[in-house]
């Protein structure tokens, strides 16, 4: 079992549970491998912001980020959370950030509204993605090379997975430790975290 790196990006007014949820599921799923005598972590998360300093999430939530965007380890998977999220749309430090990195991931990743910073990016273009119901055509009319899907909690196209609002960000972190380390895993950590995973999109 190999160690991946997930990191996610969190900014002001990020949706809590956007970026705490996935956060959630790969330190449950590193902490059930432990106790299963795993050699090595299979997930190491870290959360990276564009400024130095505490983030503000949605509704006042603070939460300290781990590092800085353009600084920091290499990455396996990237999590990219929404919320209000339209001061990041098109936000020239993290588009640069985002198309730098994207081609280096095993797996690049949104939550709800988290899609329109990674189409603002270029980052979809072509491809079958979903983002929380209400946004969906505000995210077809922005880009219309996107297939916008309003209907299942993800969408896995490959290298880019997207998931529709909030709790389903949960669902698709769980497909993710599925898919990188194995559904018995991932069915453990759902388990453990008693929670009931949506295991079909």
């Amino acid at each position: 079992m190999s160690t991946r790196r997930v990191g996610i990006y969190v900014y002001p007014g990020v949706e809590v549970l956007d970026f705490a949820g996935p956060f959630e599921v790969f330190t449950t799923a590193s902490r059930v491998a432990a106790r299963r005598g795993a050699a090595q972590a299979p997930f190491e998360v870290l959360t990276l912001a564009r400024t130095p300093g505490p983030v503000a999430a949605r509704a006042g939530f603070r939460h300290l980020p781990d590092g800085l965007i353009g600084d920091h380890p290499a990455l396996d998977l990237l999590i990219v959370p929404g919320g209000a999220e339209h001061d990041e749309r098109g936000e020239p430090a993290l588009t640069a950030w985002l198309q730098r990195t994207a081609p280096t991931l095993e797996v690049l990743a949104s939550v709800c509204t988290g899609a329109f910073l990674l189409a603002s990016a270029g980052l979809l273009d072509g491809r079958r993605v979903t983002t929380h119901w209400e946004d969906a055509d505000e995210l077809a009319r922005l880009h219309p090379t996107l297939s916008v899907e309003n209907s299942g909690r993800w969408i896995d196209d490959g290298e880019v997975v997207t998931s529709a609002g909030i709790s389903a960000g949960l669902d698709m972190a769980l497909h993710l430790v599925a898919r990188c380390q194995g559904a018995e895993l991932a069915m453990a950590t759902a388990r453990q975290m008693d929670y009931h995973w949506q295991t079909q999109p």
